[in-house]
């Protein structure tokens, strides 16, 4: 993978990096804010050579807010293709939800303190620049929990199918859904088949229904 970081903390920063590299992954550049991340994504990508995901964190300098969401929030507005994955010390939730708000596809949230294997982390990037959305489970929680607008095919979810669901929203392929549920394979798609028509998802090539039920579940 080529990977763009954005990270204000440069001991974090020097420790993504080495442990990118040596898993055989190509930084392309390190920074530590969100406007030099814009320029630098921007040039990369004019010149050919562009990155397959960024990571971001969220509060970066000059005022330490919402620099980094911002920068992502811009990125994807001019190269939708391009997988963001925010890593962050805390759980915003407003910001989780402008970012989702658009294609959610290719987009991950998690928590620095919560990645405790570094092949998880490597992990989360590649399914991020492969296209998929992977959330930390401590903010899908949080999502669902500060969510009002629900939408009534979500209440007509079986416990079982909301438990299939939420492992959806974290990232989590059938197969792993299927071993965390102590489910077969077959019953699992069963499941996410039964999530799509509950909540009107029909088959249309251009939307990805595994993201809309996502959505739809978290009230995004």
């Amino acid at each position: 993978m080529r990977v763009v970081l954005a990270e204000d903390s440069v001991i974090l920063r020097d420790g993504l990096v080495a442990l990118l590299a040596r898993r055989g992954h190509q930084v392309l550049a390190a920074l530590g804010d969100g406007e030099t991340l814009v320029r630098e994504v921007d040039a990369l990508i004019a010149t050919g050579t562009p990155p397959d995901v960024v990571v971001a964190d969220i509060r970066m300098p000059p005022n330490h807010t919402d620099e980094g969401l911002r920068a992502a929030l811009a990125l994807r507005a001019a190269h939708p293709e391009l997988g963001v994955l925010l890593f962050s010390q805390y759980v915003e939730t407003r910001y989780a939800s402008r970012l989702l708000a658009g294609d959610a596809r290719g987009v991950g949230y998690l928590l620095k303190d919560r990645v405790a294997d570094v092949g998880d982390f490597v992990d989360a990037l590649r399914r991020v620049a492969d296209g998929q959305t992977v959330l930390d489970p401590e903010v899908v929680s949080q999502l669902l929990s500060s969510s009002t607008a629900r939408d009534d095919g979500v209440g007509r979810l079986t416990a079982r199918e909301r438990e299939v669901l939420e492992l959806m929203a974290q990232g989590r392929s059938n197969g792993a859904i299927a071993e965390q549920l102590f489910l077969s394979y077959g019953a699992v798609e069963k499941n996410v088949a039964a999530i799509f028509t509950k909540l009107g998802l029909e088959p249309d090539a251009a939307d990805h229904r595994r993201v809309l039920a996502v959505l739809r579940y978290l009230g995004v």
